[in-house]
């Protein structure tokens, strides 16, 4: 009997994850947690040595990677079996989950490079996996800003030699002056991998990988790397973070902005995952470590789930991204329309989803928190735009207007519908199950009705300007009439530019100039020229002495005679 190796892989994955999570809440419930040192190399009293940390977080957090990735790897089955390199596109994925493992589970900053670095080489062979410009272009912006979250992690590395250890779980509660360094920069590492400002532009440009990979990088992976590390250090942090409280709502503010005036639908999700992850940060440095966690796995659910409903849609416009190319395709794919409204409904916050949960309970805090009316405004802006943009998405998708072309081929697989059905059931109910379990003591909040009900209000709010600013009409002429402000916040504030052309532009004009002068102008003759010149020259003479001219004989002859007599 023939067995796929997706099949076979997700089955593991599904199998090992769920295991994974249930020994995390066992942890949980019982506050244990697991050092192992496997040492397996000792030469002369020196060792090489492997460690591992397994409690509750890295537990929980390693069983929800494993089973994303197993609905991930049996939808891809489906996705991916007209490729010509699906076993390679395979052992990519696995790969990227071993990278993710790796990070989660080591106390120590080298073991912890190991996987950091894994996950960044491995999200660049997957960007590049179709081979066109586009993708080789987003490929080497992914990994170059990446690339300095890999210094700074090394560099840690080289500051932690003050410390008698590189395993930072042992001085987490200990703080020197020279310790405010070593944070900076570990900060700056999660700021780059979780595409916080002003890293941001490379993570809707990673929109070019297969769908699958978009799931898994932006739900459980790549993205949420740098705030699963800045969580695990969050028990440093010993100094005022208002800096970075205002760096991570002011993302949030920008992808939520940047969202409504998109009309390319992963990247919509994309920039929908990068507003979360601006939530994540802010409530992470105002000191809510577990609250940022909670919403990291509840995120991960529909957030998987979105991308997966976004790939099948795609998959049926003759791979179209362009949402106003769709329309009507709750007719052709009802089963793919639920779950794409449950899971951004779900992403709007919409009470008893899994993303009320830890959402309404980050805007509580946030509410409870000594921050000012700016923080104060932006976030709840922000959760309004979040609502906006994800009603402009369904009412495009699924009802916008008649493009039901004869060409497209709607047909919903039941093995792709199958694990969206198992990420729906999670996107609904792993809010409320987590919240029970990982906050074991409720913590009393005591809010007028008006801020109690502020977070329902700003998102119904925002769900009805959504729907009302979709009307094309109107969205083209408030757009046309704006140009430069829509422009400006659709472009995620030209950020992207700044990233890419505006970087190099001065270089590649500088150059140009020093083409002309140098390798074109006067340097060709004087410098490159010259030795070839020089040579060419003598030996065209010497070629002329060889050919035994007899007037030149005679002419040497009494040049000779006459120097003799002188």
């Amino acid at each position: 009997m023939k067995v796929s190796l997706y099949i076979l892989g997700g089955q593991i994955l599904f199998f090992f994850g769920s295991l994974l999570l249930l020994l995390g809440l066992y942890f949980l419930s019982m506050n244990m947690s697991f050092f192992l040192d496997w040492e397996f190399v000792s030469l002369n009293s020196s060792m090489i040595g492997m460690t591992f940390i397994f409690d509750w977080m890295s537990l929980m957090f390693s069983g929800c990677v494993l089973l994303i990735s197993s609905m991930v790897i049996f939808y891809s089955e489906s996705y991916m079996h007209s490729d010509v390199n699906s076993v390679r596109f395979y052992f990519l994925v696995i790969l990227f989950v071993i990278s993710m493992f790796m990070m989660i589970v080591s106390p120590n900053l080298i073991s912890i490079l190991l996987g950091w670095d894994g996950l960044g080489l491995v999200s660049y062979c997957l960007v590049i996996y179709f081979q066109n410009y586009k993708s080789y272009n987003a490929g080497m912006l992914t990994i170059l800003t990446n690339r300095l979250g890999d210094v700074a992690i090394l560099i840690s590395i080289a500051w932690m030699l003050n410390f008698g250890s590189w395993h930072y779980i042992f001085y987490m509660h200990v703080w020197y002056s020279w310790m405010l360094y070593l944070i900076l920069l570990i900060i700056l590492a999660g700021f780059t991998k979780s595409a916080q400002i002003p890293f941001s532009s490379w993570l809707p440009a990673a929109m070019a990988a297969p769908t699958p990979v978009s799931a898994l990088v932006h739900s459980s992976t790549l993205v949420t790397a740098g705030v699963y590390l800045i969580i695990r250090f969050s028990g440093m942090f010993n100094f005022d973070t208002w800096f970075f409280v205002l760096i991570g709502s002011l993302t949030m503010f920008m992808a939520g902005l940047g969202a409504s005036f998109e009309y390319d639908l992963k990247k919509i999700i994309a920039l929908s995952t990068l507003s979360q992850l601006g939530l994540m940060m802010s409530i992470l440095f105002m000191g809510y470590a577990s609250v940022a966690f909670f919403h990291l796995l509840t995120h991960a659910f529909f957030k998987a789930l979105l991308f997966l409903c976004a790939g099948l849609m795609i998959h049926c416009m003759s791979d179209s991204q362009d949402i106003r190319h769709m329309g009507i395709m709750i007719n052709q794919l009802p089963l793919t329309c639920c779950c794409f409204c449950i899971s951004n409904l779900s992403l709007c916050g919409l009470p008893f989803l899994s993303g009320f949960y830890s959402k309404d309970m980050i805007m509580e805090l946030m509410s409870f928190s000594y921050y000012n009316l700016f923080v104060f405004f932006i976030f709840f802006i922000s959760v309004g735009l979040t609502a906006a943009y994800s009603l402009r998405l369904v009412y495009y998708c699924l009802s916008f207007n008649m493009n039901c072309y004869v060409c497209q081929s709607y047909h919903e697989d039941w093995l792709m519908n199958k694990s969206m059905f198992l990420l729906t059931l999670f996107s609904i109910f792993s809010g409320s199950m987590l919240s029970w379990l990982i906050f074991d003591v409720p913590y009393m909040m005591c809010f007028p009705l008006m801020i109690k009900l502020m977070p329902l209000m700003v998102v119904l709010l925002g769900s009805w300007m959504g729907y009302m600013l979709s009307f094309t009409s109107f969205e083209s002429m408030y757009t046309m009439k704006l140009y430069f402000i829509s422009f400006f916040s659709g472009s995620m504030w030209f950020m992207p530019m700044f990233s890419t052309y505006m970087l190099y532009s001065c270089s590649l004009s500088s150059s140009k100039i020093y083409i002309e002068l140098m390798d074109n102008g006067w340097g060709e003759y004087f410098i490159s020229k010259s030795s070839n010149l020089y040579s060419s020259f003598l030996s065209s003479k010497l070629q002329y002495f060889s050919e035994n001219n007899i007037k030149i004989l005679m002419l040497s002859f009494f040049f000779l005679v006459f120097m003799l007599i002188i």
